[in-house]
């Protein structure tokens, strides 16, 4: 049961000497990430996406109050004309000006659509780093290629071909190429790139929506993943990044541009080079931390589920997990969250 209070966070300041980034983020990040699962949680299966992603929203921005820190969001819901709020360059945390710098990228519902079907892998997720560590992603699509750990540096080339890249994981895995599972998100613009995996012989994983589930599947051997393709969002390509920094693995990102105004954006964010592939630590660097709590069950956490106690009380259970990069430490968190009655 979490019971601290935002008074009680916001006490628990920073002890000197540490970094930034140690008093404020690890467990306290995850109290914010619970906050969006639980209320998303609550419109499961509903077929209502915006109601799901508004509950969502709105609990994790009430959440980041009770943190001791000048947070800055760098990946969020949109421009300021175009979210309400945990917009890009919305300041959140308890204590503006005061407490340590740190640079936010967040989802508060990855997988709105998975969320009112009642779908696998809807997650509320996100990263936390020092001041600049985090690219400031335009909301973009990107095309990703990442690996899990225990690889050679560099096996991976998102200049190269899926062909090329899917032998060279095999070669280093000293396997066969028919031997590779790959995960792809099932969208018509990936038929040509499913249609090569498998001819190579390739065991092609697709899924509906949550990629960033879908790139940190390939970290876990159960999961019998073992590379990731394909575009998908940019702001989820960092997410996803921070994720690997934390527990290892490989990644290349390339943002893609569909028009002008997607190019004009990216320049205002300051990228330059748009043709540019980044690696994992250009995306995610420093000591970042990543968490997530399972909104529906999924490859990676199980989701909100709503029951009784003895006592009569109604609580939401929930699955979280919070990666530290500088530490390689991965915690496992269930929680219990009493919910109140609702009154007209």
């Amino acid at each position: 049961m979490n019971s601290a209070t935002p008074t009680d966070l916001l006490a628990a300041k920073e002890p000197s000497g540490e970094n930034a980034i140690d008093r404020v983020l690890v467990l306290e990040m995850v109290r914010v990430t619970e906050a969006a699962a639980v209320a998303a949680g609550q419109l499961i299966g509903r077929g209502d996406e915006k109601a799901a992603d508004a509950a969502a929203v709105e609990a994790m921005r009430r959440a980041f109050d009770g943190l001791y820190m000048d947070g800055t969001v760098v990946i969020g819901e949109g421009e300021r004309d175009e979210a309400p709020m945990l917009y890009i360059g919305e300041k959140v945390g308890g204590a503006p000006g005061k407490g340590p710098k740190i640079d936010i990228a967040l989802d508060p519902l990855e997988g709105t659509t998975i969320t009112a079907k009642a779908g696998p892998n809807a997650l509320a997720v996100l990263a936390a780093a020092e001041e600049g560590d985090l690219l400031n992603a335009p909301d973009v699509y990107m095309d990703k290629l990442a690996v899990g750990p225990g690889l050679p540096a560099g096996v991976i080339d998102l200049a190269k071909s899926p062909t090329e890249n899917v032998k060279a994981v095999a070669s280093a895995k000293g396997r066969e190429p028919s031997d590779i599972n790959v995960c792809v998100l099932d969208r018509p613009r990936h038929a040509d790139l499913i249609a090569e995996l498998r001819a190579i012989g390739c065991g092609v994983h697709l899924i509906g929506d949550g990629d960033v589930a879908g790139v940190i599947a390939v970290t876990d051997q159960d999961t019998g993943i073992d590379m990731y393709m394909g575009q998908g969002g940019a702001p989820e390509g960092v997410l996803a990044a921070a994720a690997l920094r934390c527990v290892g693995g490989q990644f290349n990102g390339r943002l893609v541009f569909r028009n002008e105004d997607e190019r004009a954006r990216a320049k205002k964010w300051g990228i330059e080079d748009l043709d540019k592939i980044y690696t994992l630590t250009e995306l995610a660097k420093g000591d970042c931390i990543f968490a997530a709590t399972g909104v529906t069950s999924g490859s990676l956490l199980e989701g909100v589920k709503k029951r009784k106690k003895s006592t009569g009380a109604t609580i939401m259970t929930t699955e979280s997990v919070v990666m530290r990069a500088s530490s390689g430490t991965v915690r496992w968190i269930r929680g219990e969250h009493r919910i109140e009655p609702h009154r007209a």
